[in-house]
Order: structure tokens, then sequence, then C-alpha cells
């Protein structure tokens, strides 16, 4: 659907920033798709726009209305994985299972199928059956030594599932996997493995007070100009109080 030229600015615009604003800034990058969609609701890059938007504030049953107004617009299936994981957030797993059953997953790329399975896992999980989310993240995109945008996702969320059965050394190997795929940060493997080996960070900038002994006066420095003779105490009040 094409719109008046000033129309369309207005509505690209407003997607610009949701796309910007996103990860950063969900409930503002919302407001923006609200504003969007008041402007183009009959355009689907808007509805899934304002789906995105919705999905990242946890508002999945307007999410989950936006991306199937989306899908009737251009009979895409691509946001099948992300609608079935808004009936996860909306408590209803058993409706995620069974649209990873559907037709419809066999038109996905693979990157959208492995997001479906990604998804069938934590509907498995959700519904207490741990053993049933491993074997579903068991595949030969699992396997493969080949790294991919969603291998670290996927070697994580296996690593999670096996460490929630109980299996921890081999989770700790699969989160190691999980780290030397990702390039980007984009999960937190670094730190799962850091807690299962026992490992505590201290924040080093810490303030001082915290570091210092029970019952010892934490230092006082002082510049190296400074007289520190008795009649120097008027210029020190005047630099406010030294902490002690």
């Amino acid at each position: 659907m094409s719109l008046p030229k000033t129309l369309a600015e207005d509505v690209a615009r407003n997607l610009v920033m949701v796309a910007r604003l996103l990860d950063e800034d969900p409930e503002q990058a919302y407001a923006y798709s609200r504003i969007a969609l008041r402007l183009a609701s009959r355009v689907a890059a808007v509805r899934e726009a304002a789906g995105f938007a919705a999905y990242a504030t946890q508002k999945y049953a307007e999410a989950l209305a936006e991306f199937r107004a989306s899908r009737r617009m251009t009979g895409s299936v691509e946001l099948w994985p992300v609608m079935a994981d808004c009936e996860r957030g909306l408590g209803r797993p058993e409706r995620a299972m069974a649209m990873a059953g559907e037709p419809e997953v066999q038109k996905l790329d693979k990157a959208g199928q492995v997001e479906m399975r990604l998804v069938a896992a934590g509907a498995r999980r959700d519904m207490g059956q741990i053993d049933a989310a491993i074997v579903t993240l068991q595949s030969s995109e699992l396997a493969s030594s080949a790294v991919h945008p969603w291998t670290p996702r996927l070697r994580y969320a296996y690593a999670d599932a096996l460490l929630a059965a109980g299996r921890e050394d081999e989770a700790r190997e699969w989160f190691g996997k999980a780290l030397e795929a990702d390039k980007d940060g984009s999960t937190d493997a670094s730190d799962r493995l850091a807690e299962l080996d026992g490992v505590e960070f201290v924040d080093a900038l810490g303030d001082d007070d915290d570091a210092a002994p029970a019952g010892a006066e934490a230092p006082v420095v002082v510049d190296a100009d400074d007289d520190i003779d008795d009649e120097d105490d008027d210029d020190d009040e005047d630099d406010g109080p030294v902490k002690a």
C-alpha cells in the first residue's frame, strides 16, 4: 500500500526511531510505534514494527495481534516463531508447541527453524519437561562446528537446559562452546561459566571504605604541592570535608 509522500516520510521517521530504540529503550520505541500505527495501520511493515515494540515491552497479546495482522497482509511465515513465543508469554506453552508442529515451520529458512526449535524447547521447559527440552534442542545445527548468528543462543539454551537437569559437567562444556561462538556478547555465557566455577568478580573501583579492614581508617590523599602544617587547616576547610 502506497502512502502520500509527506505521510510516508512521517511514518518512516517513526519506524527509524523504533528500530533505533528497540534494544536500549523499549518503552520509547513502543511510543514511536504507536504513532506510526495511528498514521498507517494498513501497512504491513508498520504492524510488524508495532508487534516487535509490544513484544519488547512484554505486551504479548498486543504483539501477537500485530504479528497476525502483518502476516495476513503479507502471507509470510517469517513471524511464526515470535508469534509462538508470544503464546509462551501469555502462559500458553501448549499452543506454542502446537505451532511448532504446523506446516508453516517447514516454510521457514534455517534461521527461522532454529528459532522455532528454541521456542519449542522453551515451551517444554515452561511445562516442566526438562528432558524433552534437551531432546528438542539436539539437532544437526547444534552438533555442527560451523558458526552462524543463531549458534551462540542455540548452544546457550542447550547448556541452560542441561544445567536445569542437573547435568553440570555437560552444561559447563556447552556454555564454553556458546562463549566460543559468541563474538558479539549476545549471551552471558562467560558469567554462567564463572558462576559454575565458583569465580566471584570484585569491583576493583569500589569505595575505599569497603576495601579497608574493619576498624582501619581510609588513607587521606594529599597533593604533593600542599603543605600539611597545622596552619593550612583553614585551606582544608575551604576545600570541603575530607572523608576518612
